[in-house]
C-alpha cells in the first residue's frame, strides 16, 4: 500500500524557487529564438514537425497543448508561405497529415541550429562531469513529471548539410570504411574531394543533400549530384554503426529518388562496391539495377565496383 505524504512547505517553496530560476534561464534562451522570424509556438510547432512523421492538426493540437482554432490559424498562414503541405492520412481520407516542405525545412534548420548552439553555450560554461550531473538531473525530474505523457524519444530527423557537416561526413566514412573493410586514407580523400567539390559547385535547383541526425549527432548522410540533365546520381550514402536498424539508409535513399524525380530526371545512378552487402540490398530494394561491374584496385584493395541505375 503506498502512503501520500503531503509535501511541507520547504518542499513547496524550494520546486517554486527552482520554477522561478529556471524560467529565467530559459527566458534568456529563447529570447534567441525571437530573433528569428517566428514566435516560440510557431518555432515549437515547426520542431515537432521536423521531427515526427504523419502528424494532424488534432496531434498538434493535444501535445502542445494549443487551442485549435489558433493553431489552424497559424498552420493556414505556414501554408500560404509555402512551409507546410497537407495529405490525406491512410487510415482516414478526411484527417490530413501536415508536413514540411523542403523551404519549411530550410526555415526551420537556422532555428534548430541556434536553439542546439544556445543551450551548448549554456553547457559549455560547466566542467563536462557537471554536464553529466545536469542532464541526468533534468532527465529525472522530466521521468518523475512526465509519467506516460514524457515526450517520445525522436528516432531520427532529416536536414540540409550545414557548417561543420563536411568535415564529420569525411572523418566518420574515413573511419568507418577503415574500420569495417581496411580501406586506407586515400578512400577518406575521395570523400573530401566529392564533398569539396559539391559544395563549390552546389546547384539548388538540381542537387541536394540530406543529414540524419539523432539526438544532436550526425548519423547518416547522403547526396544528389547533377551529371546531367537526365541523370542524377546518388553519392556518399552512410549511417553511423550506432544507429543502424532504424532504417535511415533507405530513408535516405528513398529521399533522393523523391527528389530526383520531381526534378524530372529521367535515371538516378551510383557507384558502390560489391562487399557494401547491407548498401546494395537497400538499392535492391529500391528498384535499382545492376548496370555493368568491373575489378579494381582501390583504397588499398582489390573490390568489385558496381553501377546501379534505377529509371525514374
Amino acid at each position: 500500500m503506498t502512503i501520500h505524504h503531503h509535501p511541507g512547505k520547504e518542499r513547496i517553496d524550494a520546486v517554486r524557487s527552482f520554477n522561478r530560476f529556471y524560467t529565467r534561464q530559459i527566458g534568456l534562451l529563447d529570447e534567441g529564438l525571437l530573433k528569428s522570424a517566428f514566435s516560440l509556438t510557431e518555432a515549437r510547432v515547426l520542431y515537432e514537425l521536423a521531427h515526427r512523421d504523419g502528424l494532424t492538426a488534432t496531434d498538434l493540437a493535444r501535445d502542445l497543448g494549443l487551442d485549435p482554432g489558433y493553431l489552424s490559424r497559424l498552420l493556414k498562414k505556414f501554408e500560404e508561405r509555402g512551409l507546410v503541405e497537407r495529405a490525406a492520412t491512410e487510415a482516414d481520407a478526411r484527417r490530413s497529415s501536415i508536413a514540411l516542405t523542403s523551404a519549411g525545412r530550410q526555415a526551420f534548420a537556422p532555428l534548430n541550429r541556434d536553439s542546439h548552439d544556445q543551450v551548448a553555450a549554456l553547457l559549455d560554461r560547466l566542467a563536462a562531469s557537471d554536464q553529466d550531473r545536469l542532464v541526468k538531473a533534468m532527465q529525472t525530474v522530466q521521468r518523475l513529471l512526465g509519467g506516460d505523457s514524457a515526450e517520445p524519444k525522436i528516432p531520427y530527423l532529416l536536414r540540409p548539410l550545414q557548417v561543420g557537416d563536411v568535415g564529420w561526413v569525411v572523418r566518420r566514412q574515413g573511419l568507418i570504411y577503415a574500420q569495417d573493410y581496411g580501406w586506407d586514407e586515400t578512400y577518406e580523400a575521395l570523400v573530401a574531394e566529392i564533398l569539396g567539390a559539391f559544395v563549390k559547385s552546389f546547384d539548388p535547383k538540381w542537387e541536394r543533400s540530406w543529414i540524419a541526425e539523432r539526438e544532436g549527432e550526425v548519423v547518416g548522410s547522403v547526396f544528389v549530384v547533377h551529371q546531367s540533365d537526365t541523370v542524377a546520381k546518388l553519392r556518399l550514402l552512410y549511417v553511423e554503426p550506432s544507429a543502424r536498424g532504424l532504417g535511415i539508409g533507405k530513408r535516405l535513399v528513398e529521399e533522393c529518388i523523391g527528389f530526383a524525380r520531381a526534378k524530372g530526371y529521367k535515371t538516378l545512378t551510383l557507384w558502390t562496391n560489391d562487399i557494401l552487402v547491407s548498401a546494395r540490398r537497400i538499392y535492391e530494394a529500391a528498384g535499382f539495377k545492376l548496370a555493368e561491374e568491373e575489378r579494381h584496385h582501390s583504397f588499398g584493395k582489390d573490390l568489385v565496383g558496381q553501377n546501379w541505375n534505377l529509371e525514374l
